[in-house]
């Protein structure tokens, strides 16, 4: 299993940042993505987007927050 603070912590305090189409972005949180039943990946949230990655840490989806504020609203 990958070890997500050994990857991201050094990313929350702002100093290093992620590149995201030619922008930098700065890691706000990260954790594990389940199913309901299942750790199936891991994410990673900046301060735009919220990225997912699956168990072998593939990148599998990028969704701006924007997006996700706006569905759990209604």
């Amino acid at each position: 299993m990958i070890n997500l603070d050994e990857r991201y912590h050094s990313y929350l305090d702002g100093s290093k940042k992620m590149r995201i189409d030619g922008m930098e972005e700065r890691v706000k949180a990260y954790g594990w993505h389940c199913d309901g039943s299942d750790i199936i990946g891991h994410y990673v949230t900046t301060e735009n987007y919220r990225l997912t990655y699956n168990m072998q840490g593939v990148f599998t989806k990028m969704v701006p927050l924007r997006e996700l504020s706006q569905s759990v609203a209604r």
